[in-house]
């Protein structure tokens, strides 16, 4: 089937129904709704048997859905509308939610129905990118692969919406939540503070004002003291605790007017003197346990965007952990993200961008190669989540890499960046040369069905999150045993022997190339980061995503 994308971005949903349906043996373009004329003309060009919006904002022109079948992927069950179906979700405390397709019609989420899932909501407000990543991503592959088979069936006829069931009761038309609707005060209890941050996390936040500078809050934990309402009470690793009605809360990121988004303390840089350094934070952003002979180094970064300072602490805690007497050390994220390299805000927002971006590259650098030359221990590297550019890069060098079904791996580098992280030796290294230079030069996402069969990955886990980390634990089990322990440093031995070149020489070599593009700027990387952060829309769809363009302008 002929399938054209229509969406708003080129979202991890996206790429994740965009690698399912290539792997199902389906042709599939995409195509970024810029504007009006735009999404027409690349409809018409494309002249696809199906239209799939899986993520998209903006409203579809009526010349599409009138000639083309068009179904929209929404973030909620049947009968739900609007354009902050999970905001709302969050902040009404709703057991259930769900992900629905429906035929894009004249008026908004108000289509036929072709397939619906639902989900348990977690007891525990979700941030919305969490859930949007998670739940929803999960469920609205379902649906798109439901609707494709649907779509090709010729007796199927979707359910209008008036007579479909609705599997979550008081669902209907819900407004557009304003800065309004989701404020708060610092005399609130924290659970009620939490909740309205985590159900506008990602976009938009929720503003305030933290020691008098105005603010978009994100990333938000409840604290473990009481402080007085509105005020500062401590510090660490980035974040602030803030006193509310009743307790506190931290916040973790922090965006002001006209800026970008950064770690708290870096906003209220010279607002902190005398705040405490607080001796546990919100949660472990590099966090060890051991079990046995078994080491699991555990990595959470916001967004998966990895600072100099964090490179830093994460390679502090690979030294601690490669010090112990354990034969395997689990190295792995969090369920959200795994990594996406180096922090571009902090870079941008820097008083010199410049050298900040080159000590934050070194430091990711050392990351990569305290896990490459790891020779006492069996590394067994664990993307729990989604990662891309140098954070897809970051684990490659240990002798085992998993990660959870579902991932999706960008690995390779934009921006106007050659990449570094030591990629030009694990990356072969993996796949082999001449993949690995198809992997870096057309740049497309990889799911983990395609990474297992190249050998970028060795194994792939259980979706569902717990059951995952009972995986990876058997699967170090399996490795601690004496004889695979013993056979894996064998095997690490001999290959730092029969190197014909250091570890050095391709480091060298990237730095080289980075020297370029981060000092001299020789492909746009400044502009194309300040691009990026400040979300400036694209001006045409990626030819790499387009093939119907390319097909189109090859025929002229």
């Amino acid at each position: 089937m002929n399938i054209l994308l229509l969406v708003s971005s080129f979202n991890g949903l996206t790429q994740r129904a965009w690698c399912a349906l290539r792997e199902a043996g389906h042709d599939v373009s995409v195509e970024l709704a810029i504007d009006e004329p735009t999404i027409i003309s690349g409809v018409e060009a494309a002249k696809p048997d199906l239209v799939l919006c899986p993520f998209l904002k903006e409203r579809v022109p009526a010349r599409v859905w009138q000639t083309w079948r068009t179904i929209i992927i929404h973030p909620g069950p049947v009968g739900d509308r609007g354009p902050s179906s999970l905001d709302h979700a969050i902040m009404k405390r709703l057991p259930v939610w769900g992900v629905t397709a429906l035929q894009a019609v004249e008026e908004m989420d108000a289509g036929p129905i072709w397939a619906t899932r639902t989900f348990p909501m977690p007891t525990e407000a979700p941030r919305k990118s969490v859930l949007y990543n998670g739940p929803v991503a999960d469920a609205a592959l379902q649906c798109v692969l439901e609707v494709v088979r649907k779509a090709a069936d010729p007796t199927f006829s979707p359910t209008p919406l008036a007579a479909a069931y609705r599997p979550v009761s008081g669902t209907g038309l819900q407004p557009t939540l304003r800065q309004d609707d989701r404020a708060f005060g610092w005399e609130d209890d924290p659970e009620t503070i939490v909740r309205r941050i985590r159900a506008a996390d990602g976009f938009p936040g929720v503003r305030t004002e933290v020691a008098g500078v105005r603010v978009n809050a994100f990333d938000a934990y409840p604290g473990d003291i009481v402080g007085r309402p509105g005020k500062i009470v401590a510090h660490r690793d980035g974040s602030v605790l803030v006193g509310t009605g009743n307790g506190s809360v931290w916040l973790g990121h922090l965006k002001e007017p006209g800026g970008v988004k950064l770690p708290a303390t870096m906003v209220l840089r010279g607002r902190l003197r005398g705040i405490p350094y607080a001796q546990v934070g919100p949660y472990p952003q590099v966090g060890y346990e051991r079990q046995g002979d078994i080491g699991v180094l555990t990595f959470r970064f916001y967004n998966g965007a990895m600072s100099t300072r964090q490179c830093r602490r994460l390679g502090a805690g690979l030294r601690h952990a490669l010090n112990q007497d354990t034969r395997v050390l689990v190295v792995r994220s969090g369920d959200c993200v795994y990594s996406n390299g180096i922090h571009l805000g902090v870079i941008e927002s820097a008083a010199d961008p410049t050298a900040e971006a080159w000590a934050n590259i070194r430091a990711i650098n050392a990351v990569c190669r305290r896990i490459i030359t790891a020779s006492n221990q069996t590394v067994i590297s664990a993307y729990a989540g989604n990662a891309g550019a140098g954070g897809a890069m970051m684990g490659l060098g240990a002798d085992i890499v998993v990660a959870r079904t579902g991932t999706v791996l960008n690995p390779y580098y934009e921006m106007g960046l050659f990449g570094s992280e030591l990629h030009t030796y694990t990356l072969p290294a993996r796949v082999g040369e001449e993949m690995a230079i198809r992997l870096t030069t057309e740049r497309l996402p990889v799911d983990t069905v395609r990474a297992q069969a190249i050998g970028l990955v060795d194994a792939v886990g259980p979706r569902e999150p717990e059951a995952f980390s009972e995986w990876l634990h058997e699967m170090a089990v399996e490795q601690s045993d004496t004889q695979r322990w013993q056979s894996s440093l064998e095997v690490k031995a001999e290959r730092a022997w029969k190197a014909t070149k250091p570890l050095s020489y391709f480091e060298t070599r990237e730095l080289a190339e980075m020297a370029s593009d981060m000092f001299d700027d020789r492909n746009g990387f400044a502009a194309a980061r300040r691009s990026f952060m400040y979300k400036e829309k694209p001006a045409e769809t990626p030819a790499k995503l387009a093939l119907h363009r390319q097909l189109v302008a090859s025929a002229l």
